[in-house]
């Protein structure tokens, strides 16, 4: 639209140098012969939106590294963060072996000559900003913290990556799992519950930990102490919030300090009255199939305790 003026001036002048009006008006006589088909091909060739399916495809971001692998075709993502690998952050670290990783650096991703790259809303922006300017295309998705934009997310990708079936097969497999879910909670109490990670983190409302847990049929006492997002969680208020079942993220590796409040005498007096039970933390990063399993594994888990209190008539 920016070419208006131009035009407008170019048919302004023709109309007072002598030439007249129909001589003004050739180039839309041109665009009228094309015809109905003609008109809409170029209409949709000027859509922004329209776009190869891209060949090459790096990913930049722990979350959209997992969705593409899901879904991208044989030999179509090039590359994936090196976040990918590191299983306290992926769930899909295995898998992630069969890719290159990228350091995240333009001039690293530009070498690898992709026609399309995956960001999430707060990759590094210079990176982003600069592959943008060196007319590379970027898709940004937003980080999750709803265990219900799995489907909308898998979908979206699907749509980028010119795999709209395989998206499709993927998101309905997992709405299906979803409602599975609820129609097993439904009618139970909720279980009281709460998530202590390393250096005495919380996941509070707002979370996909949060999502995740109420999926599960669990109450978050993280909530309920009006905590929100990624919180630090006093070892007095975790036990004076008197949770029936403490979640604590699975160990990998050597033990660290920030895993030492875990090992405190406090959470042991906790563990075997609330059990504890070890959740994939990478789960809670980002929203996949796997936060699905999580959140099946949890409501077992639920329904077990309840059970064994009395709390249901099963």
């Amino acid at each position: 639209m920016r070419h208006r003026p131009k035009i407008i001036g170019r048919l302004i002048r023709s109309l007072f140098s002598g030439r007249g009006l129909w001589s003004a008006l050739r180039p839309w006589r041109a665009i009228a012969r094309l015809g109905a088909a003609g008109a809409v091909a170029a209409a949709v060739l000027a859509l922004p939106c329209f776009a190869a399916v891209p060949a090459r495809v790096v990913s930049l971001n722990v979350c959209t590294d997992q969705l593409a692998m899901l879904i991208a075709a044989p030999g179509q993502l090039v590359a994936v963060s090196h976040l990918a690998r590191e299983p306290q952050s992926s769930a899909m670290a295995a898998e992630a072996t069969a890719f290159s990783v990228t350091s995240g650096a333009a001039e690293d991703v530009f070498r690898l000559k992709p026609d399309l790259v995956l960001a999430g809303a707060y990759t590094t922006p210079v990176t982003v900003r600069l592959l943008e300017q060196l007319g590379v295309r970027v898709e940004r998705f937003a980080s999750a913290t709803s265990i219900d934009a799995i489907a909308s997310d898998l979908r979206r990708m699907g749509r980028v990556l010119g795999r709209e079936a395989t998206a499709e097969a993927l998101a309905g497999a997992v709405s299906a799992r979803l409602e599975r879910l609820a129609a097993a909670i439904a009618g139970s109490p909720p279980v009281r519950a709460i998530f202590l990670d390393a250096n005495s983190y919380t996941a509070g409302a707002g979370t996909l930990m949060d999502s995740l847990m109420a999926a599960a049929g669990l109450r978050n006492i993280a909530a309920d102490l009006r905590l929100t997002d990624t919180a630090r969680l006093p070892l007095e208020r975790l036990v004076l919030g008197k949770p029936q079942v403490l979640l604590v993220p699975v160990r990998y590796g050597q033990p660290s300090q920030g895993e030492a409040v875990l090992d405190h005498p406090a959470v042991h007096g906790l563990i075997g009255h609330p059990p504890a039970v070890a959740v994939n933390g990478a789960a809670a990063v980002c929203a996949t199939p796997a936060t699905v399993a999580t959140a099946e594994h949890l409501a077992a888990v639920g329904r077990a305790y309840a059970k064994g209190q009395g709390m249901t008539d099963e």
